[in-house]
């Protein structure tokens, strides 16, 4: 069965552009509604597919931080060399420790970070969540229940080795979050069950931002920008993002 694959999108609108990155196991999907609503307001916004993201669950394992950190500055560079000159980020779990690092690596108008962890005890968490992500890819592409067990079964014998060197990125930003200076939006939905959430208390203590702000979301979980207060999360997004010194 043929599947339509979610595709990266570059939403090209105005003179202020955002880029706006997925979580891990994720794909653009989890922000497309929020470049929409940008769209919108004026705001022209890009979002890459981290390598092995949005594909079938054997690329995956097959990739790490490397070659996703890589995709993102790929993403900020493409808005560079399309003439932007202010860029501002916002970035749901993964995207949003990668939205930290951009902070203290590339100059950033802002810095919205979603459900971003700052603690990774180990890495069985994440294999669940990549053995989730492979179970549920599996019955999109239409397969039945005993053809998915079988290669549930064979796609277990192939570890993602990576997980060690995405637990090493999470400690390394959490480590630096004191080197960002940017205007800073630290969301944290209140329900999220799948990083710890002090994380949002430790990126808004730590970060040397002086125009920095904190909110949760008492309804929402960890994917926030599809969760029931999406639409205030658009919202708040957006007041921010007009709060900050654009030339343009």
């Amino acid at each position: 069965m043929r599947i339509s694959q979610p595709k990266p999108f570059f939403f090209e609108q105005g003179p202020r552009a955002v880029l706006l990155l997925h979580g891990f196991t994720g794909n653009s999907a989890d922000v497309r509604m929020l470049g929409r609503f940008l769209e919108t307001k004026g705001y022209t916004s890009i979002a890459p597919h981290y390598a092995g993201h949005g594909v079938a669950p054997e690329k995956l394992v097959e990739t790490g931080p490397e070659d996703w950190w890589q995709d993102v500055e790929e993403a900020y560079q493409t808005l560079i060399d399309k003439g932007y000159q202010e860029i501002a980020v916002a970035g749901l779990s993964l995207g949003g420790v990668f939205s930290l690092k951009l902070g203290y690596t590339k100059p950033m108008k802002g810095i919205v970070t979603m459900c971003a962890p700052m603690h990774m005890k180990s890495t069985d968490l994440m294999y669940q969540g990549v053995l989730d992500y492979a179970r549920e890819y599996k019955k999109y592409e239409g397969k039945d229940d005993k053809l998915i067990e079988e290669e549930m079964k064979k796609f277990q014998e192939k570890p993602m080795e990576t997980l060690a060197a995405l637990r090493e990125l999470i400690g390394e930003v959490r480590n630096n979050v004191d080197h960002v200076y940017s205007p800073l939006f630290v969301v944290q939905g209140s329900l999220d069950k799948v990083i710890n959430p002090e994380s949002a208390n430790i990126i808004h203590d730590e970060a040397e931002s002086t125009d920095k702000r904190i909110k949760w979301y008492e309804k929402s979980g960890h994917v926030i920008t599809l969760d029931q207060e999406k639409k205030q999360l658009h919202e708040d997004i957006y007041e921010f993002l007009e709060s900050l010194d654009w030339s343009v």
